[in-house]
């Protein structure tokens, strides 16, 4: 079984963690919801441009 206070007392904290983690966090980095509306606006551009060039 793992004596979880052992191993607490063995860990040691990653020096560049703290950067790493800043950089992460400063990535703007798109989500499912804006690739999903990303790809509706482009779809209703298209439309447009399609229904202009009937017209």
């Amino acid at each position: 079984m793992i004596n979880f206070e052992e191993e607490l007392k063995k860990y040691r904290p990653v020096p560049d963690m703290d950067s790493m983690e800043e950089s992460i966090q400063n990535q703007d980095l798109d989500d499912m919801a804006d690739v999903a509306l990303r790809l509706l606006k482009e779809a209703k551009e298209e439309a447009i441009q399609m229904k202009k060039t009937r017209a």
